[in-house]
């Protein structure tokens, strides 16, 4: 069968088959006979209609049909095994079908087309002389303290207090009912969800909607008071967001906090060591690594963004449509962990949208991950056996009890810990240019607010001009 090959963009590959003749007459021989043993002509028993009767009867053009999907079927199967071509998902026909089937006439050559994706072609940039720009995140020391104060807080012992009014860092016992403020500055209707007995409140700024702490610290003990307090705009509950209302405040106890001691019995009761220097070394050393890892973790970023800048990436459409259902599910499992209901955004109307928003996503994460493993190809990167071993029975007993394609576990992990390694090679090899935290956020925001602002325009301008029209 003569096969011609023509390179299409994005990955795939043209076929012209010219099926032979004597291949589309025999086709259409045993499909005429298949047809004649199937079909229920009224007035013959199956596998007795004549062949003319039966041509009459189901139609020239029904016929031609059906033996062109068993042709097609078939040799593009033949054409595809004969060139050694490694095709990724279902062929496509770029030949007209109707058109064929017009055309068709048995024991008569056949010219189809077809396109056929193929796996990605990387070709790699320049890749010693990058360089990029990274966040640097510094070891900041008052996180221990930080961390050493809020432990005390937890271990607080609670004193009753009865000779002074409640003081920010107290912690008060009140009740509580919430009204709606009329324009008068008077309560109006009580408002039934929000109401309160024996309820603890921090006396610390920035706790409870705005107004509570303000207006608790200074009562005295049994004092009842009005509250004026403000809730934000995105409240859950939305009887009262955005709104200013009266809570009406019985303050029936006043507590103060009594901290522990900073010292090794304190060390000792809030982690496992037994002397409070231990206990500062490791928060020191915690705090350190966290800040390394995330400036590392910048800096990779900015690899990842600067390789894609200077390779390509021939991406096929069948691995895109596979990404991004991927980006879609992980997506779903975030919302789900964040307690959303996901059927109400993942609806079957709601689901072309979500895959087009979710496409330039994965795009980039092909074009990122398919680059770095071409690159771990050409140098030879590749994971040590043990760590890979240890990490696939890190991730095996994290999903005990379940079905694990063991095959696939293998590839995703080997792949993972092959891309990490890639990106510390080139870490190496590129100059990075650390600036401070916040530094890029801040100008990629800024980005994004003037692309919007560009979008919302050339909106603004196509409907001027659909309204001039």
């Amino acid at each position: 069968m003569k096969v011609t090959q023509e390179k299409l963009p994005d990955s795939r590959i043209g076929l012209e088959i010219e099926i032979p003749g004597e291949k589309s007459q025999n086709t259409y021989d045993t499909v005429v006979k298949n047809l004649a043993r199937t079909a229920n002509i009224p007035g013959f028993r199956k596998g007795k209609v004549p062949r003319q009767i039966l041509l009459q009867r189901l139609g020239s053009s029904y016929v031609k049909a059906a033996t062109l999907e068993e042709l097609l079927q078939t040799s593009i199967k033949d054409a595809i095994s004969q060139e050694k071509i490694e095709s990724l998902g279902s062929p496509s026909l770029r030949s007209n079908f109707e058109e064929l089937v017009q055309s068709f006439i048995p024991g008569v050559p056949l010219t189809v087309s077809i396109a056929v994706d193929v796996p990605p072609t990387v070709t790699l940039g320049e890749l010693e002389n990058l360089t990029v720009q990274a966040e640097e995140t510094l070891y900041d020391p008052q996180q221990v303290e930080d961390w050493l104060e809020e432990r005390r807080e937890a271990q607080a012992t609670l004193i009753p207090v009865e000779d002074r009014p409640a003081a920010l860092g107290d912690v008060a016992i009140v009740d509580y009912q919430a009204y709606r403020l009329l324009e008068t500055g008077e309560r109006g209707e009580a408002i039934d969800e929000i109401h309160g007995t024996d309820f603890k409140v921090e006396l610390e700024e920035g706790r409870f909607v705005t107004g509570i702490v303000e207006g608790i610290t200074g009562m005295a003990l049994d004092e009842n008071k009005d509250v004026e307090a403000s809730f934000p705009e995105d409240y859950p509950l939305e009887a009262v967001a955005g709104d200013t209302v009266i809570f009406n405040v019985t303050l029936k106890e006043i507590k103060a906090k009594e901290l522990p001691e900073l010292d090794d019995d304190f060390a000792d009761e809030v982690s496992d060591y037994t002397t409070l220097a231990e206990l500062r070394e490791s928060l020191e050393k915690r705090y350190q690594e966290e800040a390394a890892d995330k400036t590392k973790a910048s800096i990779h970023d900015a690899i990842l963004k600067e390789l894609v800048k200077v390779c390509s990436v021939d991406l096929p459409d069948t691995l895109i449509q596979e990404e991004t259902g991927r980006v879609l599910t992980q997506t779903a499992m975030q919302m789900e962990q964040m307690g959303l209901d996901v059927r109400r955004l993942f609806t079957e109307e709601m689901i072309p949208q979500l895959r087009e928003n979710a496409r330039p996503e994965a795009i980039e994460r092909l074009q990122q991950s398919l680059i770095l493993l071409e690159i771990a190809k050409i140098h030879a990167i590749q994971p040590d056996p043990e760590a890979l071993q240890t990490r696939i029975d890190e991730v095996r007993t994290q999903f005990k009890g379940q079905a694990i394609d063991e095959t696939k576990l293998q590839t995703v992990i080997t792949e993972e810990m092959t891309q990490t390694q890639v990106l510390d090679w080139l870490q190496e090899k590129v100059t990075v240019e650390l600036v401070p935290l916040g530094t890029l956020t801040a100008a990629e925001a800024e980005e994004d607010v003037t692309t919007l602002e560009a979008e919302v325009t050339e909106t603004a301008d196509a409907a001027l001009a659909t309204e001039a029209v």
